[in-house]
């Protein structure tokens, strides 16, 4: 049986061919179907490369940077968008701003930063793995309800990684004990971003979407979203961190070996780099008065690193992982022809009235497990966007609360099911400590748990506190 050897691990030519092979019949089969009339020929066309795409990225056929690239020329070539609506998401607002993110990442861990914070995170919280975890799993959900997920997961992630490179832990050797603490990270990020409206552009856009939908008639404020919303994320914090400790749990009781040297004072491109951060998240929380993009103050804080030479714009990019930046564009630019095609609007009108006459606790979870599986192909905002117009009507049909709907999007929409679905994910695969099999097998449980654990509280809470 032919092998080549990669940089990594030796390829099996035949497995690789078979599963290309099937990639492709998938993708022609879906092509091949019967069109209904509410499918455009380009949505049908997008759906196959879809299907196609996403086989070849869960079985990791090939590198995952060759599959997001193909895939944008795969919208080419099948003539679903033109090549300047293909490429042009590689380089849109949101995946600037996962770059230059992931890129605060490396001057955290190049200035020391990183090890600074590590080490006081185990001054307070201990070795012990089952403490630690439980504490990270919670501070991440907490504090990404107000700052943005991808910046509490890079932090975090490039804070873990010299722990586990220390301790003999390479990326790429299967181990738990880093697995879990790189997929922990970033999904207790990802389950506290509709915490409140500072968590993510999805939240005040849903809100918008209803205010427009009801003529004005209706309107959430800033504080009874975060009574409505905030107290669920204490659960999704814990719900998340027990699901990867049943799912992997770590042999190790301690993390073994680790004792942090006390850093001492300061260097002075540590106290630069802190200072540009704050004033980048100062500017972040200004963004209402600034009506900048997250995008503008990102650039500014990486100039403000490196003009003064506390870290080289090189050293940057030579360990910046550039495969995963490059997946997440690919994901964006799916995601935004699910919306010009017409696929998702016939995944939604297909999906959604198949609600009707149903229970509420089945209403609830189908527009819930709906916005979940929108979201892992594409940003969680834009599968705001595209469900919402669509079940509004919908619930005023069913004699439902308007504001009960719009409030499952931005909380759904914050449970993905593939690598590529949100930053944090991307961010924390780009460290090689798990592989996008591994991610499905644990996001898929932890999203249908945490949609249970949301629609139970729905039920629950929400009339307690005469929302609906």
């Amino acid at each position: 049986m032919a092998e080549i050897e990669t940089l990594n691990q030796p390829v099996n030519i035949r497995s690789m061919i078979i599963k290309l092979v099937i990639a492709l019949a998938l993708g022609i089969g879906i092509m091949l179907l019967p069109r209904p009339d509410n499918l455009p020929p380009e949505g049908q066309r997008l759906l196959g490369l879809l299907v196609a795409v996403v086989f070849l990225w869960v079985s990791e056929a090939v590198p995952i940077g060759t599959t997001a690239l193909i895939s944008a020329a795969g919208l080419i070539l099948l003539k679903i968008v033109n090549a300047q609506t293909a490429w042009a998401p590689f380089a849109s607002p949101a995946v600037m701003f996962v770059m230059m993110v992931i890129m605060f990442g490396v001057v955290l861990n190049e200035v020391g930063l990183a090890n600074r914070l590590m080490y006081y995170l185990l001054k307070f919280a201990g070795t012990k793995v089952k403490r630690l975890s439980l504490i990270l799993a919670i501070g991440c959900t907490m504090t990404s309800t107000i700052f943005h997920d991808a910046t509490i997961t890079v932090i975090m992630v490039f804070a873990f990684v010299p722990v586990f490179m220390s301790m003999g832990l390479k990326p790429g050797q299967g181990h738990k004990l880093p697995m879990f603490f790189i997929l922990l990270i970033p999904l207790a990020s990802s389950a506290g971003g509709f915490g409140t409206l500072l968590g993510g552009g999805r939240c005040p856009l849903a809100l918008e979407i209803l205010y427009k939908f009801t003529e004005g008639k209706i309107s959430i404020g800033f504080l009874q979203y975060i009574v409505i919303q905030f107290p669920i994320c204490i659960l999704t914090a814990v719900t998340t961190w027990a699901i990867l400790w049943a799912l992997i749990r770590p042999e190790e009781k301690e993390l073994a070996g680790v004792e942090l040297a006390d850093p001492g004072p300061m260097s002075t491109a540590e106290k630069g780099v802190l200072t540009i951060f704050i004033i980048t998240f100062t500017l972040w929380f200004m963004g209402d008065l600034t009506h900048w993009h997250y995008s503008v103050p990102a650039a500014f804080a990486l100039l403000g690193f490196c003009a003064p030479g506390w870290i080289s714009f090189r050293t940057i990019c030579d360990k910046f992982p550039w495969e995963s930046w490059i997946v997440f564009g690919a994901g964006v630019s799916l995601g935004n022809c699910m919306l010009d095609s017409g696929a998702g609007r016939f995944l939604a009108e297909t999906f959604l009235p198949l609600l009707d006459g149903q229970p509420m606790f089945v209403v609830y979870y189908g527009m819930g497990f709906f916005g979940s599986f929108l979201s892992s192909m594409m940003s969680n905002s834009a599968a705001v966007a595209l469900m919402l117009p669509i079940m509004l009507p919908m619930a005023e049909m069913m004699k439902m609360s308007p504001e009960a709907v719009t409030m499952i999007a931005p909380m759904t929409t914050s449970f993905i099911m593939l690598v590529i679905g949100c930053p944090p994910t991307i961010i924390a695969y780009s460290t090689g400590y798990f592989t996008q099999k591994e991610f499905i097998k644990v996001a898929v449980i932890w999203a249908l748990v945490l949609l249970l654990v949301c629609v139970l509280s729905m039920l629950v809470y929400w009339p307690l506190i005469g929302f609906v």
